[in-house]
């Protein structure tokens, strides 16, 4: 070659052409730095038919390629994964193709780095910052500039503790290779049903050929022993294995079941890993060494070498929809991977997502169903308790019956488990005087109080203040009251009532990396906790033998709001964390606090009539023509400055095209009208299902010109309606 055309990472530009100096060696997917005015920048050889540039530029006025990155060139599979990404979710090439490139320093040669940790020695005279980075480092290591967002100081305040003796270097080899996994290492004893869906998974990764699966079995039956036998048989012919797991606080739990499965731990890719860490993992992916990695959703765009499996577990997860940035569903782009590199997917979860059952429905996937529990362990038994004839004691949020079932299960030495989808301690303060209500500044959201770190803190944008000493509004002191629970004010009741149980707060507050999670599930297996307080991190993936006992304290939160989804999603969630309950030969109970014991969601979820309820949720999405019958698509305008966003927003809806089978609704202030300092408007996009509705708002906001200080946001297939 000696033209190229390069996709650089950089999302304001569409790709360039550049000469390829003589004697350099380049091809479609070579990763190369190109210069860009002063700058040099890496990116992508791509092939000229597939992706146009903006003008064609003659030979001579090109400027030579600077050089080819030592890596393996992106594999075509990957590049059309990449173009469909784009197209689909109306975002551009560069923005996704930096998902598969997400590490500099995995494109660099360097193999020993220095990094940085705690020494042990501690001065004797610390400012509040070297004090605040001492304890928030603990045990982890990294770069200077990894440790100071970690405690969240400047890099010179780690520096001073370097030259301070506090913090020292250590020298790290980089690219030490992973010990593979070992297929038959410890294989389980399955049951007669297993068995035969096993041998089912195992056969299409013998056909090394695109079969999607959904993998439908109740909490406890199974599907992870099952889908490790498909696993296993990929890493018996050498090839490579995904996993996808919808949170990090799940990774170090599956490392060791994985570990305990295969002699050895596989390759973990998230947002929590050093970048010494992501090198290692990015280029033993590349290179084809890492058999099986499990990761969140960034994991599948990675440079995968030889790729025979996919796994979503938890598929019907809704963190698997990615809310910035790029607005891709990674359970949607797990099977587009699939079908480029023509290998099995399996789609594993307890309770699918009415999608995943309509492409069953007609006949895309393949339904393989693991109905009971593994082994003596049964379902728990549900029921509701109906909180306006059973109402908790004044200023108290657990309900009698409830209260005493947990001290049954107390005397009996087992776990119970209190589930509350709100963080912190109340979700509103105000003043009991003037009625003041805490708002944060950047959102148009409440200020939550978490009285563990004595904080006010907006859920939205990570704003923070000190709880004040009186009302802004009156000045009057002692007037401001916390409204309503959350479950850090559930775990002071269940203290106050238990005063001698050990009781734990699982939230992504307390279990913000896998080693926290990590730690939990080891003084949970320990018996060193009675009673875990929880949010919706705790209804996925863990197995405690010793847990019975669920109560979810408000049943209705989830159905607020008036989402296409929250019937579902509250399903969804209720049942898994229910499926906490007796995994182990104890028999499980659960007890939903409801004011609604009718609502159909409820009787769901107490009779055990899933399908009548899935059954009637499907007819009413059909008859609304909403997904998975037709389409949506969200256009979010939003600036600083509040005039701008709404011209604009109103310049879009204005220019809206009259399309057969298409409605636009709006524009309208979003229901989360300001986020970060950002005036917010949406349009909500209504298609049929077979338009191409891609296409028709490409054409219709493409030669649309808005402020730069406006940005436009499109959602295709939007999970979040905020």
């Amino acid at each position: 070659m000696t033209r190229a055309r390069v996709l650089l990472l950089n999302s304001a530009l569409g790709p360039l052409d550049y000469r390829v100096p003589h004697g350099m060696a380049v091809e479609p997917g070579s990763i190369v730095v190109a210069p860009l005015g002063p700058r040099q920048l890496a990116g992508v050889v791509w092939e000229p038919e597939r992706m146009a540039s903006d003008g064609e530029v003659g030979d001579n006025r090109l400027r030579n390629l600077l050089s080819v990155i030592d890596a393996p060139p992106l594999r075509p599979e990957l590049r059309r994964l990449i173009e469909w990404t784009a197209d689909y979710y109306l975002a551009p090439p560069a923005a996704v193709l930096r998902m598969a490139l997400p590490s500099s320093s995995a494109l660099e040669g360097v193999r020993m780095i220095t990094e940085y940790r705690l020494s042990g020695f501690r001065p004797e005279r610390l400012t509040s910052q070297r004090l605040q980075a001492l304890d928030r480092i603990g045990e982890r290591q990294g770069l200077i500039r990894e440790l100071a967002e970690i405690a969240d100081v400047s890099d010179s305040v780690i520096r001073g503790l370097v030259k301070a003796g506090a913090i020292e270097a250590v020298e790290v080899n980089i690219d030490t290779p992973y010990p593979p996994p070992e297929p038959d290492h410890a294989p389980p004893i399955l049951s007669a049903r297993q068995s035969e869906v096993a041998t089912k998974l195992v056969e299409a990764v013998d056909a090394k050929a695109f079969h999607p699966f959904l993998l439908d079995g109740v909490t406890g039956s199974g599907k992870t022993e099952v889908y490790f036998e498909a696993v296993a048989e990929a890493i018996r012919q050498g090839r490579q294995t995904l996993v996808l797991l919808p949170e990090i606080a799940l990774t170090e739990p599956f490392l060791k079941r994985f570990a305990a499965r295969f002699g050895h731990a596989p390759v973990a890719w998230h947002s929590d890993l050093r970048q010494s860490q992501r090198r290692r993992a990015w280029r033993a992916i590349a290179s084809g060494e890492a058999l099986v990695t499990v990761g969140a959703r960034s994991a599948l765009f990675l440079p995968y070498a030889d790729l025979g499996l996919i796994v979503v577990d938890e598929a019907h997860e809704t963190s698997f929809k990615q809310e910035e940035g790029v607005h891709y569903h990674a359970r949607d782009v797990a099977v587009m991977r699939g079908h480029f590199d023509q290998c099995p997917v399996i789609l594993a979860s307890a309770t699918p997502a009415i999608e995943t059952r309509q492409q069953v429905e007609i006949g895309r996937y393949t339904e393989l169903k693991l109905p009971g529990r593994f082994g003596k362990a049964e379902m728990p038994d549900i029921a509701a308790i109906d909180l306006i004839a059973e109402p908790p004691e004044r200023g108290r949020w657990l309900a009698p019956r409830l209260v005493e079932a947990m001290r049954e299960t107390l005397e009996r030495s087992e776990q119970a488990l209190l589930f509350l989808n709100r963080r912190g301690y109340a979700p509103l303060t105000l003043c009991r005087t003037c009625g003041h209500r805490f708002q944060c500044p950047n959102c148009t959201a409440w200020m939550v109080e978490h009285r563990l770190v004595k904080r006010l803190a907006c859920h939205h944008c990570g704003h923070v203040m000190q709880p004040p000493e009186e009302c802004p509004e009156c000045h009057d002191e002692d007037s401001l009251v916390a409204c309503g629970p959350g479950v850090e004010r559930i775990a002071d009741e269940a203290k106050l009532l238990f005063p001698d149980a050990r009781t734990a707060i699982v939230t992504s507050d307390t279990l913000w990396s896998p080693a926290k999670a990590a730690e939990f599930v080891g003084r949970m297996e320990a018996g060193d906790i009675d009673i875990v307080i929880g949010t919706q991190l705790i209804t996925k993936g863990y197995h405690f033998p010793n847990l019975t006992l669920v109560g979810v304290v408000d049943a209705d939160l989830g159905l607020e709001g008036g989402d296409l989804r929250a019937a579902e999603r509250s399903f969804q969630q209720i049942m898994q964390v229910a499926g906490r309950a007796g995994r182990g030969e104890k028999p499980g109970h659960v007890l939903i606090q409801t004011h609604n014991p009718k609502a159909p969601v409820m009787d769901a979820l107490v009779s055990g009539d899933a399908q009548s309820f899935y059954e009637a949720e499907t007819e009413a999405r059909r008859h609304a023509g909403a997904p998975p019958f037709g389409r949506y698509a969200g256009i979010i305008i939003s600036s600083e400055d509040q005039g701008m966003a709404l011209e604009t927003a109103k310049r879009i809806g204005r220019s809206a095209p009259k399309v057969d089978g298409m409605h636009v609704y709006g524009p309208a202030p979003a229901p989360l009208a300001m986020l970060r300092g950002r005036h917010r408007f949406r349009l909500l996009v209504h298609a049929r299902r077979s338009l191409d509705v891609q296409n028709v708002i490409r054409e219709w906001i493409g030669p649309i010109d808005w402020p730069n200080k406006v940005r436009v946001a499109v959602d295709v297939d939007p999970y979040s309606f905020l």
